[in-house]
């Protein structure tokens, strides 16, 4: 459209039209609402209302209209549900059919509730739909948001038709907004409040006195909007901004705001404000039309539009609640409900939310585009000062910087080499400048250039190598180049992953975001950010290691997830692939393929077994092999787990992954003979004994005898001393209790003394649950005159330590508990509930056992699905069975969790009988099946 013709369009008087026709809709309108019927039975119904009983008329058009609305809405549903994706019509059909019941609401509040017989030029009345309800858009239960514009200052009739309009649509359970103006305080309002403004760049005439609503559209343009664009763009900008803070900042959030979130329906309603405001548009379409948009990014606004307005739709039905937050259950509906079905080793709700976050994704590169054009276009420029003494390199040929982004000068030359494609991120981050939206346009709509041959080309795969490992900010380039497709299209082997979900508690981000993420901490460890919170990281960098092999392995470690077949397998033939291709040599690949297979190997390593028991860091020691190997899965451990979340790392797993290193290197450096039990005893007793340097020579002698060896080995000085203090001259009826906050481990440590009776550890651990603590750790020990010796590492319900003034309650429930006061099964009952939200998710039980990982005991793992009184039933099982429980290793990740358990039998014997082991088996199972049928009724 010229500028002229655009011009003359908005010089006109704006003429009213509806967003929409009820052809447009889901089902025809008929079917829906007959508006000619509903009025005859409307007038019907209040012609046999006794005259002037104001109530009555209201209640009789209450019942017809709800009976409309109920018919009207299950009609509507019943269609969507009949063609789940078709979202537009659907929301349409809402729309249209509340069109209908306020059209005769306000009717009846004019005509028959309030009639006037010669009314004055005051009393007249427009009404208006503002917001999404004046775009023509409604989910299920969405707000009905309505203006009633009158000329002048509201008068006592139009008071009294908008008091009685309200009560009417209230009784109808409508949620209404609405606002009582004139047209000039509509202007002057909107010009001070951008929320205002907002809702009228979209009002819709609905019905009364037509020309109001044309002078409130011709006074907006001309007084406002015209004159204004700069400033709403920007307030539209910081809105976003504060948005995004708040859902999180991230697109790939597990549980997305499907209205708020980044990349949701607000961001592409933004586009649709600003276009409006700024273009005077009525549609997005039009938006073409302008140049702001092409034909294929339109087609993408209304894919994506669609999409995520039929998931919004399916959760209001679903939820029977205006609601936005795609939670876990909610997924797992909405997928069944728009069909889409478990295959290819992926559950249908994985493939439901790859989608989602797909669509969010373009709906991400189509608001870039847009709004930083308008930003680069309408808002103010920098700084004479800053525009005459540039800060950043100038960009060299075929490339220049305009409005202090990074855009293509030459065209022709830049797809006249196809290695451009990624030479363009490397001179972003070298100028230190972001891309320009004509350029992530032209990076978008030519991908089809990277082909087999650039794949394959050395100075491409040097590029991609350098955006990496040159320039210090390796996630900035990685996520613009996996947003606009070229991460992909250059790495086919990256594509499967792009916007997967991994469908549990545990992980924060999609896979492939979860990826840069880990990338992201790497460069933060490089560049010295992160030195105090990850101190053996920070220094195994430090001292140097391969920075290729540790990129590429990063960049590769879960590749292969979402197939059939073990990812870490998967991955380590994926990486055999990539690595020559981007020119690592034969040994780099080899070492990379190494870390992709077994890069989860250490973290069950320090968060599955015992790492105090010498046989798990010899057999640690023997995979490893080398200390290359070591401090090359170290910093790619630390980084994996720091990827998964935001809360996920703390001070007890770095403290586990801590000591697992330490002994490691030392074991590999000294060798694997020096890790023995008798010098690790021998060090433990010299050590308590400089730690109770006032403790008499016999009382010391008669501490150090009373324990056997994997006391000495599995706990701290510390805690030996505290025990040593508890025990001391202890009745056998008493029971001692010490808490105290352990900042090093992030949690609280929970010591037990008293005599040994069987079922001691259940015990303490139901007790321990119906606190709502969560055992993170535990190692119980009976000495050689039978008196047990136990402790626990316990948080809170929100991983955290129990605060000092909870103590005292903890303290008084775990000794009520361990006295027999409380009966445990009984009261765990009420506590024992899996909520509603994480009911979706089910995980496989594995039970298996090991007499090859500790040298005494049998170590059984338990993986299954957490609950509060899991660790409990587990350990009743055990004790019923007459198996004694020496520590348990607990690890949880997400609704998963990993119990290890190091026990013997009633002879102090290991589980070697396979009949046995089936038996106990067997026993757990049910107690397992047991509690997971009481925690869900």
């Amino acid at each position: 459209m010229t500028e002229t013709a655009t011009e003359a369009r908005r010089g006109r008087e704006a003429a009213l039209r509806p967003d929409f026709s009820p052809d447009d809709l889901i089902l025809p309108a008929g079917d829906i609402v007959v508006q000619d019927d509903l009025r005859a039975e409307l007038d019907a119904a209040i012609a046999a209302c006794p005259a002037g009983d104001a109530l009555a008329v209201r209640k009789a058009a209450v019942r017809v209209l709800g009976a409309a609305r109920t018919k009207g809405t299950a009609a509507i549903e019943a269609a969507f549900l009949a063609a789940p994706f078709e979202a537009r019509p659907t929301i349409r059909a809402y729309a249209w059919l509340t069109d209908c019941i306020v059209a005769e609401v306000l009717r009846i509040a004019t005509e028959v509730l309030h009639p006037l017989s010669n009314p004055t030029a005051a009393e007249r009345l427009a009404l208006i739909a503002v917001g999404g309800y004046g775009r023509g858009e409604m989910a299920p239960h969405s707000d009905v948001d309505l203006l009633f514009l009158t000329p002048y200052k509201i008068t006592p009739w139009a008071e009294s038709v908008i008091e009685s309009m309200l009560y009417v649509l209230w009784d109808l359970h409508y949620k209404v907004g609405h606002a009582s103006r004139t047209v000039k305080e509509c202007v002057r309002l909107a010009r001070d409040d951008f929320t205002i403004r907002t809702s009228l760049v979209e009002f819709r005439y609905l019905t009364g006195y037509a020309p109001l609503a044309r002078q409130l559209r011709q006074r907006l343009w001309l007084d406002l909007f015209r004159s204004t664009a700069p400033e709403f763009i920007e307030a539209k900008l910081k809105e976003r901004s504060e948005r995004h803070r708040k859902q999180g900042g991230q697109r790939y959030v597990v549980e997305p705001n499907v209205k708020e979130g980044k990349g949701g329906l607000r961001d592409l309603q933004s586009l649709y404000w600003i276009g409006k405001y700024v273009y005077n548009v009525e549609t997005a379409s039009e938006l073409v039309g302008e140049g702001i948009f092409t034909e294929d990014e339109y087609q993408t606004f209304r894919a994506a539009e669609e999409f995520l307005w039929a998931v919004r739709c399916h959760m209001h039905l679903l939820s029977g609640r205006a609601m936005d937050q795609l939670t876990f259950d909610l997924q797992v509906e909405v997928a069944e409900r728009m069909g889409y079905r478990d295959y290819g080793g992926r559950r249908a709700v994985e493939h439901f939310m790859q989608d989602y976050f797909r669509h969010a994704t373009r709906v991400g590169e189509l608001t870039r585009i847009f709004l930083t054009a308008q930003e680069t276009t309408h808002l103010k420029q920098e700084p004479l000062l800053t525009r005459l003494l540039p800060r950043r390199r100038r960009a060299k040929p075929p490339y220049a910087i305009k409005q202090n982004r990074l855009t293509v000068a030459d065209e022709a030359a830049f797809l006249g080499d196809h290695v451009n494609m990624l030479r363009i991120f490397e001179e972003a981050l070298r100028t230190g400048t972001l891309l320009h939206p004509d350029a992530m346009r032209l990076i978008a709509s030519n991908l089809d250039v990277i082909d087999r041959a650039m794949r394959h080309d050395r100075e491409a795969n040097r590029i991609f190598l350098d955006l990496m490992l040159r320039h210090g900010n390796p996630e900035r380039a990685l996520r613009r180049m996996n947003e606009l497709g070229v991460l992909a299209a250059f790495m086919p082997e990256f594509a499967p992953i792009v916007a997967m979900v991994q469908y549990n508690m545990y992980h924060s981000y999609t896979v492939d975001e979860h990826t840069i993420q880990c990338v992201s901490t790497l460069a933060q460890i490089e560049r010295g950010e992160l030195a105090e919170e990850l101190p053996v990281a920070s220094r195994i960098l430090s001292e140097g290691v391969n920075r290729r092999v540790l990129y590429v392995a990063m960049l590769l470690h879960d590749i292969g997830k979402g197939r059939d077949e073990d990812h870490s397998i998967l991955g380590a033939r994926i990486a055999r692939t990539v690595c020559p291709r981007l020119g690592l040599s034969r040994k780099e690949t080899d070492t990379v393929d190494w870390l992709v297979r077994y890069h989860l190997l250490m973290s069950d390593m320090a968060q599955k077994r015992d790492i105090s028991d010498p046989r798990t860091v010899r057999d640690f020691a023997k995979a490893v092999k080398s200390q290359e190997r070591l401090d090359l899965l170290t910093v790619l451990t630390v980084c994996d787990i720091r990827g998964v979340g935001p809360n996920v790392w703390n001070n007890w797993k770095a403290m586990l992954f801590r000591g697992l290193y330490t002994a490691t290197r030392q074991a590999l450096a000294t060798g694997l003979e020096d890790l023995n039990r008798e010098a690790r005893e021998t060090e433990a007793k010299k050590r308590l004994r400089e730690a109770l340097p006032d403790w008499e020579g016999k009382a010391l002698r008669a501490e150090t005898a009373r324990h056997y060896g994997p006391y000495w080995q599995g706990l701290s000085t510390e805690t030996h001393a505290l025990f040593a203090r508890l025990l001391r001259e202890l009745r056998d009826d008493e029971v001692r209790i010490d808490l105290e906050l352990d900042p090093d481990r992030d949690a609280t440590r929970a010591a037990f003394a008293m005599v040994d009776h069987p079922g001691l550890f259940s015990r303490m651990s139901g007790a321990l649950a119906l606190v709502g603590a969560n055992v993170v750790d535990a190692r119980t020990y009976t000495s050689k005159d039978g008196y047990a010796t136990a402790v626990f590492w316990i948080q809170d319900a929100d991983g955290h330590p129990y605060e000092e003034v909870r103590l005292p309650r903890l303290r008084q429930m775990i000794t009520r508990t361990l006295r027999g006061e409380v009966v445990t099964r009984e009261a765990l009952v009420e506590r024992d509930r899996v909520k509603k939200r994480e009911r979706a998710f089910s995980v496989p039980t594995s039970i298996t056992f090991d007499n090859d990982g500790s040298e005494i005991y049998t170590i059984i793992e338990v993986d299954t699905r957490d609950r509060p009184g899991l660790l409990h039933d587990l350990t009743r099982a055990l004790a019923e069975n007459n198996v004694y429980i020496a520590s348990a290793v607990i690890a949880t990740y997400g609704e998963q969790v990993v119990d290890s358990f190091y026990v013997k039998d009633m002879f102090g014997l290991k589980f070697h009988s396979e009949t046995r082991r089936k038996a106990l088996e067997r026993k757990l199972r049910e107690a397992i099946f047991a509690g997971a049928e009481r925690a869900r009724t």
